[in-house]
Protein backbone atom coordinates (compact mmCIF):
# COMPACT_ATOMS: atom_id res chain seq x y z
CA UNK A 1 0.00 0.00 0.00
CA UNK A 2 0.87 3.65 -0.97
CA UNK A 3 -0.12 6.28 1.69
CA UNK A 4 0.89 10.34 0.72
CA UNK A 5 0.85 12.39 3.75
CA UNK A 6 1.42 15.78 4.92
CA UNK A 7 2.35 15.98 8.47
CA UNK A 8 2.24 19.13 10.53
CA UNK A 9 4.12 19.99 13.53
CA UNK A 10 4.87 23.16 15.68
CA UNK A 11 7.04 22.73 18.76
CA UNK A 12 7.39 25.04 21.86
CA UNK A 13 10.43 26.66 20.45
CA UNK A 14 8.15 28.56 18.48
CA UNK A 15 10.56 28.81 15.80
CA UNK A 16 7.53 27.90 12.93
CA UNK A 17 5.45 25.20 11.15
CA UNK A 18 6.90 22.47 9.96
CA UNK A 19 5.06 20.95 6.61
CA UNK A 20 6.37 17.67 4.94
CA UNK A 21 4.63 15.82 2.54
CA UNK A 22 5.50 12.29 2.69
CA UNK A 23 4.99 9.11 0.73
CA UNK A 24 4.94 5.95 2.65
CA UNK A 25 4.92 2.42 1.58
CA UNK A 26 3.62 -0.37 3.56
CA UNK A 27 4.31 -4.53 2.09
CA UNK A 28 3.54 -7.26 4.52
CA UNK A 29 4.33 -5.45 7.55
CA UNK A 30 7.22 -3.65 6.93
CA UNK A 31 7.31 0.54 6.37
CA UNK A 32 9.56 2.49 4.19
CA UNK A 33 8.95 6.73 3.43
CA UNK A 34 10.76 9.19 1.20
CA UNK A 35 10.16 13.05 2.22
CA UNK A 36 8.80 14.27 -1.18
CA UNK A 37 8.38 17.84 0.10
CA UNK A 38 9.02 19.65 3.36
CA UNK A 39 8.68 23.55 4.67
CA UNK A 40 9.20 25.72 7.80
CA UNK A 41 6.99 28.47 7.62
CA UNK A 42 8.11 30.66 10.13
CA UNK A 43 5.46 32.66 12.75
CA UNK A 44 5.03 36.44 12.46
CA UNK A 45 5.58 38.19 15.78
CA UNK A 46 2.16 38.62 16.47
CA UNK A 47 1.53 34.84 15.70
CA UNK A 48 4.51 33.94 18.51
CA UNK A 49 3.17 36.56 21.06
CA UNK A 50 -0.34 34.56 20.73
CA UNK A 51 0.71 31.29 21.39
CA UNK A 52 3.14 32.55 23.70
CA UNK A 53 0.15 34.12 25.46
CA UNK A 54 -2.58 31.81 24.84
CA UNK A 55 -1.90 29.77 28.47
CA UNK A 56 -2.73 33.57 30.27
CA UNK A 57 -6.28 33.29 28.45
CA UNK A 58 -9.68 33.75 29.84
CA UNK A 59 -11.73 29.96 28.51
CA UNK A 60 -13.73 32.36 25.95
CA UNK A 61 -10.56 33.74 24.25
CA UNK A 62 -8.65 30.62 24.32
CA UNK A 63 -11.31 29.07 22.38
CA UNK A 64 -11.68 31.67 19.67
CA UNK A 65 -7.65 31.46 19.35
CA UNK A 66 -8.03 27.42 19.05
CA UNK A 67 -10.52 28.47 15.93
CA UNK A 68 -7.95 30.87 14.33
CA UNK A 69 -5.33 29.01 14.60
CA UNK A 70 -6.67 25.78 13.10
CA UNK A 71 -7.84 28.29 10.20
CA UNK A 72 -4.65 29.73 10.06
CA UNK A 73 -2.38 26.29 10.09
CA UNK A 74 -5.34 25.17 6.99
CA UNK A 75 -4.15 28.61 4.68
CA UNK A 76 -0.49 27.88 5.51
CA UNK A 77 -1.39 24.33 4.45
CA UNK A 78 -2.72 25.65 1.54
CA UNK A 79 -0.13 28.03 0.50
CA UNK A 80 2.18 24.62 0.88
CA UNK A 81 0.39 22.32 -1.64
CA UNK A 82 -0.33 25.31 -3.70
CA UNK A 83 4.17 25.95 -3.81
CA UNK A 84 4.79 22.34 -4.64
CA UNK A 85 1.74 21.94 -7.10
CA UNK A 86 0.28 19.02 -4.44
CA UNK A 87 -3.09 19.48 -5.88
CA UNK A 88 -5.07 16.36 -5.91
CA UNK A 89 -1.95 14.34 -4.56
CA UNK A 90 -2.59 14.48 -0.95
CA UNK A 91 -4.41 11.94 0.85
CA UNK A 92 -4.17 12.92 4.32
CA UNK A 93 -3.13 15.43 6.62
CA UNK A 94 -2.27 14.93 10.05
CA UNK A 95 -1.54 18.30 12.55
CA UNK A 96 -0.08 18.02 15.86
CA UNK A 97 -1.45 21.11 16.76
CA UNK A 98 0.64 23.31 19.20
CA UNK A 99 0.47 22.16 22.83
CA UNK A 100 -0.77 24.58 25.50
CA UNK A 101 -1.38 22.82 28.45
CA UNK A 102 -0.40 18.86 29.35
CA UNK A 103 -1.54 17.70 33.15
CA UNK A 104 -1.46 13.95 32.29
CA UNK A 105 -1.59 13.44 36.38
CA UNK A 106 -5.09 14.84 35.92
CA UNK A 107 -5.72 13.40 33.03
CA UNK A 108 -5.80 16.69 30.50
CA UNK A 109 -3.53 17.29 27.53
CA UNK A 110 -3.92 20.64 25.53
CA UNK A 111 -3.05 21.57 22.21
CA UNK A 112 -4.07 24.59 19.88
CA UNK A 113 -5.28 24.33 16.37
CA UNK A 114 -9.15 23.13 15.62
CA UNK A 115 -9.19 20.18 13.30
CA UNK A 116 -12.45 21.02 11.73
CA UNK A 117 -11.25 24.47 10.80
CA UNK A 118 -7.84 23.03 9.54
CA UNK A 119 -10.25 20.81 7.60
CA UNK A 120 -12.70 22.98 5.99
CA UNK A 121 -10.35 25.02 4.67
CA UNK A 122 -7.75 22.50 2.78
CA UNK A 123 -11.18 20.55 2.79
CA UNK A 124 -9.16 17.21 3.21
CA UNK A 125 -9.17 14.58 5.63
CA UNK A 126 -7.28 15.88 8.89
CA UNK A 127 -6.56 13.85 12.04
CA UNK A 128 -6.03 16.17 15.34
CA UNK A 129 -5.78 15.55 19.20
CA UNK A 130 -3.58 12.70 18.81
CA UNK A 131 -2.60 12.48 22.54
CA UNK A 132 -5.65 12.77 23.85
CA UNK A 133 -6.60 8.96 24.15
CA UNK A 134 -3.84 7.75 25.73
CA UNK A 135 -4.22 10.76 28.40
CA UNK A 136 -7.75 9.37 28.68
CA UNK A 137 -6.13 5.93 29.28
CA UNK A 138 -3.96 7.43 31.70
CA UNK A 139 -1.22 8.10 29.81
CA UNK A 140 1.68 10.75 29.50
CA UNK A 141 0.58 11.65 26.09
CA UNK A 142 4.09 11.76 25.37
CA UNK A 143 6.25 11.22 24.16
CA UNK A 144 4.42 10.01 20.93
CA UNK A 145 7.02 9.60 18.09
CA UNK A 146 8.53 6.65 19.28
CA UNK A 147 6.20 4.25 16.99
CA UNK A 148 7.15 5.87 13.78
CA UNK A 149 11.25 5.48 15.12
CA UNK A 150 10.09 2.08 15.41
CA UNK A 151 8.22 1.13 12.20
CA UNK A 152 10.57 3.71 10.16
CA UNK A 153 14.04 3.96 11.73
CA UNK A 154 14.44 0.59 13.18
CA UNK A 155 18.19 0.83 12.32
CA UNK A 156 19.24 2.66 15.28
CA UNK A 157 19.19 2.09 18.85
CA UNK A 158 18.61 5.44 20.80
CA UNK A 159 16.67 8.74 19.19
CA UNK A 160 16.96 11.49 21.01
CA UNK A 161 15.31 14.70 19.92
CA UNK A 162 16.61 17.87 21.10
CA UNK A 163 13.59 20.85 20.25
CA UNK A 164 12.23 22.59 22.74
CA UNK A 165 12.37 20.06 25.11
CA UNK A 166 14.70 16.97 24.98
CA UNK A 167 13.28 13.55 24.63
CA UNK A 168 14.83 10.30 23.80
CA UNK A 169 13.99 6.74 23.42
CA UNK A 170 14.99 3.11 23.05
CA UNK A 171 13.63 -0.52 23.39
CA UNK A 172 14.42 -2.17 26.46
CA UNK A 173 14.60 -5.76 27.45
CA UNK A 174 13.68 -5.49 31.27
CA UNK A 175 15.30 -8.27 32.38
CA UNK A 176 18.42 -9.06 29.74
CA UNK A 177 16.64 -12.02 28.49
CA UNK A 178 16.81 -12.45 24.75
CA UNK A 179 13.70 -14.21 25.06
CA UNK A 180 11.61 -11.94 26.08
CA UNK A 181 10.03 -9.20 23.62
CA UNK A 182 11.39 -5.74 23.81
CA UNK A 183 9.29 -3.04 24.93
CA UNK A 184 9.89 0.80 23.78
CA UNK A 185 10.58 2.66 26.70
CA UNK A 186 10.72 6.99 25.63
CA UNK A 187 10.14 10.25 28.05
CA UNK A 188 11.22 13.56 28.30
CA UNK A 189 14.83 14.46 29.12
CA UNK A 190 14.96 18.34 30.26
CA UNK A 191 13.79 21.90 28.82
CA UNK A 192 16.48 22.23 25.50
CA UNK A 193 16.39 24.90 23.23
CA UNK A 194 13.30 26.88 24.37
CA UNK A 195 15.93 27.69 27.05
CA UNK A 196 18.56 28.56 24.95
CA UNK A 197 16.46 30.67 22.82
CA UNK A 198 15.17 32.47 25.87
CA UNK A 199 18.89 33.76 27.13
CA UNK A 200 19.77 34.20 23.68
CA UNK A 201 16.58 37.06 23.02
CA UNK A 202 18.07 38.80 26.16
CA UNK A 203 21.46 39.57 23.47
CA UNK A 204 18.77 40.28 20.81
CA UNK A 205 19.04 36.97 19.17
CA UNK A 206 16.59 34.10 18.22
CA UNK A 207 19.20 31.56 18.80
CA UNK A 208 22.88 30.61 19.41
CA UNK A 209 24.33 30.03 15.86
CA UNK A 210 25.95 26.51 16.28
CA UNK A 211 26.63 27.16 19.79
CA UNK A 212 28.90 29.96 19.19
CA UNK A 213 28.30 32.33 22.32
CA UNK A 214 28.10 29.45 24.86
CA UNK A 215 31.69 28.06 24.16
CA UNK A 216 32.52 30.83 25.11
CA UNK A 217 31.19 31.22 28.80
CA UNK A 218 32.12 29.47 31.47
CA UNK A 219 30.29 27.29 33.73
CA UNK A 220 28.37 27.87 37.08
CA UNK A 221 29.07 24.78 38.94
CA UNK A 222 26.23 26.26 41.89
CA UNK A 223 23.79 26.82 39.23
CA UNK A 224 24.77 23.39 37.56
CA UNK A 225 24.13 21.39 40.86
CA UNK A 226 20.93 23.16 41.58
CA UNK A 227 19.40 22.55 38.11
CA UNK A 228 20.65 19.11 38.25
CA UNK A 229 18.48 18.10 41.65
CA UNK A 230 15.40 19.54 40.38
CA UNK A 231 12.50 16.80 41.19
CA UNK A 232 11.60 16.24 37.77
CA UNK A 233 15.19 14.11 37.23
CA UNK A 234 14.24 11.87 40.28
CA UNK A 235 11.17 10.90 38.72
CA UNK A 236 11.53 7.15 36.96
CA UNK A 237 9.67 6.86 33.61
CA UNK A 238 7.24 7.45 31.62
CA UNK A 239 7.23 11.05 32.69
CA UNK A 240 6.65 13.90 30.68
CA UNK A 241 7.52 17.64 30.34
CA UNK A 242 4.89 20.73 29.95
CA UNK A 243 6.52 24.02 28.02
CA UNK A 244 5.96 26.10 31.30
CA UNK A 245 8.51 23.36 32.98
CA UNK A 246 11.65 25.62 31.07
CA UNK A 247 9.48 28.92 31.24
CA UNK A 248 8.46 29.23 34.78
CA UNK A 249 10.77 27.17 36.58
CA UNK A 250 14.30 26.29 34.85
CA UNK A 251 15.14 29.75 32.94
CA UNK A 252 13.86 31.94 36.28
CA UNK A 253 16.50 29.92 38.32
CA UNK A 254 19.18 30.78 36.04
CA UNK A 255 18.48 34.16 35.43
CA UNK A 256 18.33 34.38 39.84
CA UNK A 257 21.62 33.86 39.90
CA UNK A 258 23.00 36.83 38.31
CA UNK A 259 25.28 35.37 35.51
CA UNK A 260 26.39 36.56 32.20
CA UNK A 261 24.80 35.22 29.44
CA UNK A 262 27.51 33.68 28.03
CA UNK A 263 28.12 31.76 31.44
CA UNK A 264 24.53 30.51 31.60
CA UNK A 265 24.60 29.51 28.28
CA UNK A 266 27.37 27.43 28.61
CA UNK A 267 26.31 25.88 32.19
CA UNK A 268 23.02 25.46 30.06
CA UNK A 269 24.74 23.17 27.41
CA UNK A 270 26.26 21.20 30.33
CA UNK A 271 22.84 20.48 31.96
CA UNK A 272 21.28 18.92 28.87
CA UNK A 273 23.99 17.08 28.52
CA UNK A 274 24.46 15.97 31.94
CA UNK A 275 20.60 14.92 31.95
CA UNK A 276 20.87 13.00 28.80
CA UNK A 277 24.12 10.76 29.62
CA UNK A 278 21.94 9.87 32.81
CA UNK A 279 19.05 9.48 30.93
CA UNK A 280 21.31 6.89 28.83
CA UNK A 281 22.89 5.37 31.33
CA UNK A 282 19.40 5.08 33.28
CA UNK A 283 18.12 3.20 30.14
CA UNK A 284 21.40 0.83 29.37
CA UNK A 285 20.64 -0.58 32.44
CA UNK A 286 17.88 -2.87 30.59
CA UNK A 287 19.74 -3.16 27.19
CA UNK A 288 22.07 -5.96 26.39
CA UNK A 289 25.69 -5.46 26.32
CA UNK A 290 27.13 -4.64 23.02
CA UNK A 291 30.42 -3.32 21.72
CA UNK A 292 28.65 0.50 19.95
CA UNK A 293 25.46 1.82 19.84
CA UNK A 294 23.91 4.60 17.31
CA UNK A 295 22.21 7.45 18.70
CA UNK A 296 20.52 9.30 15.91
CA UNK A 297 19.94 13.04 16.84
CA UNK A 298 17.49 14.98 15.23
CA UNK A 299 15.55 18.41 16.14
CA UNK A 300 17.38 22.06 16.03
CA UNK A 301 19.34 20.92 18.77
CA UNK A 302 21.12 18.88 16.38
CA UNK A 303 22.76 22.16 14.60
CA UNK A 304 24.09 23.41 18.02
CA UNK A 305 27.91 22.79 16.99
CA UNK A 306 29.06 22.76 20.45
CA UNK A 307 26.35 20.83 22.17
CA UNK A 308 27.13 18.32 19.60
CA UNK A 309 31.15 18.09 20.64
CA UNK A 310 30.06 18.02 24.62
CA UNK A 311 27.11 15.00 23.87
CA UNK A 312 29.73 13.12 21.57
CA UNK A 313 32.38 13.16 24.23
CA UNK A 314 30.13 12.44 27.18
CA UNK A 315 28.70 9.92 25.79
CA UNK A 316 31.91 7.98 24.10
CA UNK A 317 33.03 5.83 27.23
CA UNK A 318 29.65 4.55 26.74
CA UNK A 319 30.35 3.10 23.57
CA UNK A 320 27.41 5.54 21.31
CA UNK A 321 27.95 6.88 18.76
CA UNK A 322 26.03 10.04 18.48
CA UNK A 323 25.04 10.36 14.58
CA UNK A 324 23.21 13.40 12.72
CA UNK A 325 21.45 12.28 9.88
CA UNK A 326 20.47 14.34 6.72
CA UNK A 327 19.10 17.99 7.50
CA UNK A 328 16.01 17.05 5.80
CA UNK A 329 15.49 14.71 8.50
CA UNK A 330 16.96 16.68 11.55
CA UNK A 331 14.45 18.67 10.82
CA UNK A 332 11.30 17.30 9.69
CA UNK A 333 11.56 13.73 11.81
CA UNK A 334 8.60 14.85 14.33
CA UNK A 335 6.80 15.75 11.14
CA UNK A 336 7.26 12.92 9.21
CA UNK A 337 6.17 10.94 11.97
CA UNK A 338 2.77 12.90 12.70
CA UNK A 339 2.19 12.05 9.19
CA UNK A 340 2.67 8.56 9.80
CA UNK A 341 0.58 8.66 13.16
CA UNK A 342 -2.28 9.95 11.24
CA UNK A 343 -1.81 7.40 8.36
CA UNK A 344 -2.13 4.43 11.17
CA UNK A 345 -4.95 6.47 12.56
CA UNK A 346 -6.64 6.09 9.04
CA UNK A 347 -5.86 2.30 8.72
CA UNK A 348 -7.33 1.93 12.50
CA UNK A 349 -4.24 0.49 13.59
CA UNK A 350 -2.40 1.44 17.45
CA UNK A 351 -0.39 4.37 17.20
CA UNK A 352 0.63 5.31 20.50
CA UNK A 353 2.03 2.68 22.82
CA UNK A 354 1.37 2.33 26.59
CA UNK A 355 5.09 1.14 27.51
CA UNK A 356 6.08 4.85 26.25
CA UNK A 357 3.45 6.44 28.02
CA UNK A 358 2.55 4.59 31.19
CA UNK A 359 -1.50 4.44 29.81
CA UNK A 360 -3.79 1.59 30.37
CA UNK A 361 -2.99 -0.06 27.08
CA UNK A 362 -2.12 1.19 23.48
CA UNK A 363 -4.70 2.93 21.45
CA UNK A 364 -5.44 4.51 18.29
CA UNK A 365 -5.76 7.93 18.92
CA UNK A 366 -6.63 10.85 16.81
CA UNK A 367 -9.47 13.01 15.80
CA UNK A 368 -11.06 12.33 12.32
CA UNK A 369 -12.11 15.40 10.62
CA UNK A 370 -13.43 14.50 6.96
CA UNK A 371 -13.09 17.62 5.04
CA UNK A 372 -13.30 16.17 1.69
CA UNK A 373 -16.60 15.90 -0.03
CA UNK A 374 -18.19 12.13 0.02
Amino acid sequence: MVYRAIGLMSGSSLDGLDIVFVEFHEQAGKWSYEILKADCYSYSDEWIQRLKNAISLSALDYQLLHADYGHYIGKQVNKFIDAHDLQYKVALITSHRHTTFHIPAKKMTGQLGDGAAIAAQTQLPVVTDLRALDVAFGGQGAPIVPIGEKLLLGEYDYFLNIGGIANISTSINDNNDPSIPLRIIAFDVCPANRVLNMLMNELGEEYDDGGKTAATGTINSTLLEKLNLLDYYKQAFPKSLANDFGTDVVYPMIRDTGCGIQVALRTYIEHITVQIENAILLLSNHKPQTTNYKLLTTGGGAFNTFLMERLTESLKELHIDVIVPDKKLVNYKEAVIMAFIGVLRWRQEYNVLSSVTGALRDSIGGALWIGSEA
